[in-house]
């Protein structure tokens, strides 16, 4: 693991709000006792690597015992304490982090002193768990920096900073290198945006890197608002194609769309860079379903994700990710009641998935008993899909644009809540619209006692690995095919029995 981290373009470090909380007790003890005296602990993390970046899941902290440190102003520690700490992680399967404070607000640089110290430590550290010594440094208002120390050569160990510290709770406290992700020139176009929130709400947004899952009606008008509201990065992840039945509902999509066989991908794409209010916009586009693994590893390159699915599997995966991965997701889903081909009733309900948070499974946004149908291909099967229960069927099938509309606005509010904590409001709670009520109702739902999910907070891959969660979706592997055929002429010209004939030998008529 060690080398390959050489591998990944960005590095960064994440934690469950409920373990900052006693970081910052801890190291910041003398600091609200007013005095100048630094203090330290270790902790343990987990690896999770996407496409692009590799972040350390910070899991547990190894609080010092009477004896294992000394303080005069600065603080040092005992090689029982090192050794003692060190033992935890490797039984652990975890990799070993030393964090320590600073006496001064936001992302802290380093002293001689503090880079000697961890230079030291860090062969030692990697010899006994197999990964990187993780550095960090927490300042006074509560913002963290981080470094991994990688190994460059037989004995040299340098120090790579990360971008981004996240802590995931009721809010996301999002901590960013200076340099790396400095805070963005806003245009005049942001004018009467940042005039409502602030510069300082405004730098959080532009610089969160914000994934949107499935490019339907929901998630293509949410793409939309984070083009107009200075978000400077997305990634799209969708399998689907541009059909007609689209068309009443898809922001943008037009029938030459269709006809070209154009990608939801592509559409939300070529949007996002048309509506842009910041500079240098950048779309990481993806077409594959997040419960793929191509899917699965883009997700894991973002700090927060929209959940604009409607199906099983993609739900449980996208669940799994906001606990073990630390990646909070925002999910949202409309049901419409028709009864003879009448408008009986409709609603649509937004929360966010996270540590602290009730979870999607618990909150009742899928079944866990179809997500194997799903796998199978089953509920693409129509004479399968004619067994379900009928409000099962019409979450998957019936939506109008007006709908879709509000839906997308309220998982929009709920991305500004948790970024700027607006009002001092990170958690809106699960909100839902009753179209037959006129009103919108919260709740704070919990998960049940025993939920699986609660116990994967910050594990990574280390009890459940992608390989498990993820696989090849049938409908997107159909998908994929039927739009390659498209895309050779010289083959759809053949007779039928032509084309088949040549199967049998793996070979296409351009052959």
């Amino acid at each position: 693991m060690s080398n390959s981290l050489d591998n990944f373009d960005k590095l960064s470090v994440a934690m469950p709000e409920v373990l900052h909380k006693q970081a910052v007790q801890h190291l910041l003890l003398y600091h609200h006792q007013r005095k100048r005296q630094e203090n330290l602990c270790f902790a343990l993390w987990r690896p999770s690597c996407g496409t692009k970046r590799a972040t350390a899941l910070v899991h547990k902290l190894v609080l010092p015992q009477p004896g294992e440190l000394e303080l005069d102003g600065n603080v040092s520690f005992s090689g029982a304490y090192l050794d003692r700490a060190s033992e935890l992680a490797a039984a652990e399967k975890s990799g070993l982090a030393l964090m320590h404070n600073h006496f001064g607000p936001g992302w802290q640089g380093m002293s001689e002193d503090d880079i000697a110290t961890e230079r030291k430590r860090a062969p030692f550290a990697l010899t006994a768990t197999g990964l990187p010594l993780v550095g960090m440094t927490l300042g006074t208002d509560g913002a963290w920096s981080g470094r991994f120390w990688l190994r460059t050569g037989g004995r040299q160990y340098d120090r790579r900073p990360c971008e981004t510290v996240r802590v995931i709770g009721s809010g996301l406290l999002m901590t960013y290198h200076p340099e790396l992700q400095p805070v963005p020139r806003n245009g005049e176009q942001l004018l009467r945006t940042i005039s409502a929130w602030g510069e300082r709400n405004q730098a959080q947004i532009a610089r969160i890197h914000v994934c949107v899952v499935g490019l339907g009606s929901v998630g293509r008008l949410v793409v939309e608002a984070l083009a107009r509201m200075g978000v400077r990065k997305v990634t799209l992840i969708d399998f689907d194609h541009i059909e007609r039945v689209n068309l009443d509902r898809q922001l943008g999509a037009l029938q030459a769309d269709v006809d070209a066989g154009r990608s939801k991908v592509e559409l939300a794409h070529a949007g996002f860079l048309a509506s842009a209010t910041a500079n240098n916009p950048e779309v990481v586009p993806v077409s594959f379903g997040v419960s793929e693994p191509e899917g699965f590893a883009a997700a894991l390159d973002c700090d927060v994700i929209f959940s604009c699915v409607d199906r099983p599997w993609g739900r449980q995966v996208l669940n799994h990710i906001a606990y073990a991965h630390l990646v909070p997701v925002i999910d949202g889903g409309i049901v419409v009641r028709t009864r003879s081909g009448l408008f009986k009733g409709a609603e649509w309900s937004v929360r966010t998935a996270g540590p602290g948070r009730c979870c999607l499974q618990c909150c009742g946004q899928f079944d866990p008993g179809l997500v194997d149908s799903e796998r199978k291909g089953l509920l693409d099967d129509p004479s399968y899909i004619a067994g379900l229960p009928p409000d099962v069927v019409a979450a998957a099938s019936q939506n109008v644009f007006p709908f879709s509309m509000s839906l997308a606005s309220h998982e929009v509010i709920q991305f500004i809540a948790l970024v700027t904590g607006l009002l001092g409001r990170p958690d809106l709670g699960e909100q839902r619209y009753h179209y037959n009520l006129a009103e919108m109702l919260s709740s704070e739902p919990r998960c049940e006692p025993d939920c699986l999910f609660q116990q994967r907070i910050a594990t990574g891959e280390r009890f459940f690995p992608r390989s498990v969660m993820t696989g090849v979706h049938p409908k997107a592997a159909q998908i994929r095919a039927r739009f390659a055929l498209a895309a050779k002429p010289a083959m759809r010209q053949q007779p039928g029995w032509f084309r088949w004939f040549l199967g049998l030998f793996g070979r296409s008529p351009s052959e």
